[in-house]
Order: C-alpha cells, then sequence, then structure tokens
C-alpha cells in the first residue's frame, strides 16, 4: 500500500466530524468536488469504502469507523511530532501555563533570574484546557486545580486551598462563619455541559454523604456563568476560597467544612525531562505556596 498522504487523513476526519461534505469542505476552504476526489483518492490507498452519502448527510463505512479511531491519533502524532522537532530547535523558550485564580509570577521572576539565557513567558488557561495545553506543547508546565484527566502527565501537589460556598449576600447561609455539607442539602448546584465527571463531582460534591442526590441548578456553558446564576439566585456554587480574592459586591463566601481542601498542582508532560522544566519544579515548590492571611 502507498504511503497515506496526511493530508487526506486530515480532510477524512473532517468530512467524518462534519457528517456532510458540504459542511466539511467549507470548513476545509476547498471545493466540494474537490474534496470527494482526495476522499476517492485515501479510500483507494486504504482498500477500503470509508464514507457513504446518504440523503440526510454522509455517514461513517464499519471500515470507517475503525479507520478514524486510527486517523485521529495519527494527527495528533504528527503534530506531537513536528512540536518536538520545533521544541528542540529552540531550547530556551519556556512557557509557564496557569489557570483562573492562581499567580505564577514569582515563580517566573525567579525562573528567569536563574536562566537569564532563556525566554520564559506565561500563558493564561482556560478552567479544563490545562492538560490538552501541555500534550499540545502550547505550555512547557501548568500550575491549576486538582481533580483532572493526568494520564500522560506527572503531577505534583503544591498546596492545598479551603474550599467555599459562594451564595448571594441576602441569602440565609451569608455571614455564617462557616457551613456544612448538611447546610447546602436542598440548594441547587450548576452543572457544567461536557465537564470532566471527576472535575464536576469534586465540585459538586457528588454522591453526598447521605447519599443523596445534589439538586439540579441550571445548565451553564462556562467556568464564569457560575457566579451569574449565584447572583440570580438560581444556584449556589462551591469554589476554592483563596486568600485575597474579592468576589463581586453581591456575593459573599462562607467556608465549607468537613471535606477535602482543593489542591494547587504541578503538572508536566510525563518523561519530560528538560533542564527548564526541572529547574521550574524546583522553583515551584519554594515560590508558589499557599497565601498566607493577612493581618
Amino acid at each position: 500500500m502507498a504511503d497515506l498522504d496526511l493530508r487526506l487523513v486530515r480532510y477524512f476526519t473532517a468530512v467524518a466530524e462534519h457528517r456532510h461534505f458540504g459542511r466539511a469542505a467549507e470548513a476545509l476552504h476547498i471545493t466540494q468536488p474537490s474534496l470527494s476526489r482526495q476522499i476517492a483518492s485515501l479510500e483507494q490507498q486504504v482498500g477500503a469504502r470509508l464514507l457513504d452519502r446518504t440523503p440526510r448527510g454522509t455517514r461513517l463505512t464499519e471500515p470507517g469507523e475503525v479507520f478514524l479511531r486510527r486517523a485521529r491519533a495519527l494527527l495528533r502524532s504528527a503534530e506531537q511530532a513536528a512540536a518536538e522537532a520545533r521544541a528542540a530547535a529552540e531550547p530556551s523558550r519556556f512557557t509557564v501555563g496557569f489557570t483562573s485564580g492562581l499567580f505564577v509570577t514569582a515563580a517566573v521572576r525567579e525562573l528567569r533570574r536563574r536562566h537569564p539565557e532563556a525566554e520564559v513567558r506565561s500563558m493564561h488557561l482556560h478552567w479544563d484546557e490545562a492538560r490538552t495545553a501541555l500534550l499540545e506543547r502550547r505550555v512547557d508546565v501548568a500550575v491549576t486545580r486538582l481533580p483532572f484527566t493526568t494520564d500522560e502527565l506527572e503531577v505534583t501537589v503544591l498546596y492545598d486551598e479551603p474550599r467555599a460556598v459562594v451564595v448571594p449576600v441576602g441569602h440565609r447561609l451569608a455571614g455564617k462563619e462557616s457551613v456544612t455539607v448538611d447546610d447546602i442539602a436542598d440548594e441547587p448546584m450548576p452543572r457544567i455541559v461536557g465537564a470532566d465527571p471527576a472535575w464536576a463531582a469534586f465540585w459538586r460534591i457528588e454522591p453526598r454523604p447521605d447519599g443523596r442526590p445534589v439538586p439540579e441548578g441550571p445548565e451553564i456553558r462556562d467556568l464564569e456563568d457560575k457566579f451569574e446564576v449565584v447572583a440570580a439566585g438560581e444556584a449556589l456554587v462551591i469554589t476554592a476560597s483563596p486568600t485575597g480574592v474579592r468576589l463581586r459586591p453581591d456575593l459573599t463566601s462562607v467556608p465549607l467544612h468537613g471535606v477535602e481542601p482543593s489542591q494547587v498542582a504541578l503538572a508536566t508532560r510525563a518523561g519530560d525531562r528538560s533542564r527548564l522544566v526541572a529547574a521550574f519544579r524546583k522553583v515551584a515548590r519554594t515560590h508558589l505556596t499557599r497565601p498566607t492571611e493577612p493581618d
């Protein structure tokens, strides 16, 4: 069999994802007849029909379903190979990723001091993209909160943060010194569409200790939407309670006792033995610690 053309493989995955030749052609910025010819060429190379056109669009054949799984892995491996080659060509460029509410300035500053020859940058990451950003080599290390999927990563816990319940300022729990899970047992909580199940279970405390289900609040599309539904009185949320972070004027947080804390962690790619990764790991342990309470 002739060597597979990665361009054709990418075209195939686009059609498989859009389930429509026209929409896939538009996304790829090529004409539909040209895309059809490219797919036919790929099928000839593979030796099997991968796609069937139907009145409702396009569907994968059984060989197409099998090929799609491998095709995605193949494209990802090619992207990683290119990224590793670029990293080897630019060994002194280093990017520190961090998610909302976490601060990496002290560690970045110290790494620059210790390695003035390196170009050290920081990059804010969406709340759920630390692992993806690492594997895609958009960042070299990531400082974020557990839990998240850690396969293919090496994770070091830096410090714990207590958890708190965010409530409207006029809520019955506002102003209390602390609350427990029992105090919020009947309060609805939002669910973020597409969130990692382990992450959602941790921040909703699901299942509850007594086995009761968590009352369902509104579905939201992004973590940043959570404060809006709380302010509107539609739900409560559990969040990390870092020192010195101010909420909106119409919201307040109450410490949540009797639950395990959130953990702030440093994540790197498994097996990455870069000198700058090793240097940042050392710096992070001493410079990225839980903020102290103000006097």
